[in-house]
């Protein structure tokens, strides 16, 4: 069975908690001790030497990177389907999930981390302003994208908006006036019962 390292409160974990409901993957899902720095310590150290969450141990295979991890458990259980049949869709869906990351988790990091983790006194304030400002950026050109969609691929849920429902869950901390289109795909990504079921306490 194949065993998943991460916590209630990791945005990266929980895409592939998500993943793993999707496709009725079973799962052992263990959780790291990230007050008590369990991730910094053998014997987890010796799994992930980044001491970061998830990671997915399958046999003598472990990954530690949420991207990667999800297109393993595509390549390996197929079906049900998180990526279209077609070629030109495929790459659609790894574009998009890279640009999630580079574009909107990134540059939000900040501002997530800092509202969830920190005292306001300690608030990076021109770092977070740079951070909302670039998430802004981004989530305009994605309501272009979504012009007449209902998602970002094939006309069907995939790993690409998979990718942003834990970060999604967190705009209301970017006091952002969002775009309609971002607006409703989110609404409807965040509605979904695998969504639902891994939402973290904010």
């Amino acid at each position: 069975m194949l065993k998943l390292y991460g916590h209630p409160l990791s945005t990266y974990a929980r895409r592939v908690r998500i993943a793993l409901l999707e496709k009725n993957i079973p799962a052992e899902v263990v959780e790291v001790d990230l007050a008590g720095r369990e991730n910094r310590r053998a014997p987890y150290l010796s799994l992930n030497p980044y001491a970061r969450v998830p990671t997915l141990v399958d046999d003598d295979l472990v990954l530690y990177e949420s991207t990667v991890i999800l297109e393993y458990l595509e390549a390996k259980y197929p079906e049900p389907a998180l990526v279209p049949p077609d070629v030109k869709q495929r790459a659609l869906v790894a574009m998009h999930m890279k640009l999630c990351d580079l574009q909107m988790t990134a540059p939000g990091q900040i501002v997530i981390f800092s509202k969830r983790f920190v005292p306001e006194a300690s608030w990076r304030r021109e770092e977070m302003a740079k951070g909302r400002a670039d998430v802004e950026k981004h989530l305009t050109i994605v309501d272009r994208q979504l012009a007449g969609k209902a998602y970002l691929v094939g006309g069907t849920y995939t790993l690409a908006d998979l990718c942003y429902v834990p970060f999604l869950d967190f705009l209301p901390f970017f006091e952002l006036q969002l775009p309609p289109n971002v607006k409703a795909w989110s609404e409807r990504i965040l509605s979904r019962p695998t969504s639902v079921a891994t939402r973290m306490p904010k």
